[in-house]
């Protein structure tokens, strides 16, 4: 299997095709002379951006679920040996 084709290397694409699409999103001309108000109080554009702040914590989440790496410490921990162990 190529480096490529990684569930990893998948997730950051994913996530870089996230963040583009929030970017296109937060361009949110077409609400600017809106007057429509959610639940009865919130203006559409400031309902729209509340969205908008919701996707992006989640999907900064997500990043760092997919793309963050891990610490040596926890790698070491997960396999059990430690550096001093690997070095002799």
């Amino acid at each position: 299997m190529t480096s490529s084709t990684t569930p990893k290397s998948n997730g950051m694409w994913i996530i870089a095709a996230l963040v583009v699409l929030l970017l296109i999103l937060h361009q949110d001309n077409w609400f600017w002379t809106d007057d429509t108000l959610v639940f009865g109080f919130i203006p559409i554009g400031l309902f729209w951006h509340a969205c908008i702040s919701i996707g992006a914590s989640l999907t900064w989440a997500l990043a760092t679920v997919i793309a963050w790496p891990l610490d040596d410490e926890v790698v070491e921990k997960l396999d059990g040996t430690s550096s001093e162990e690997a070095a002799s």
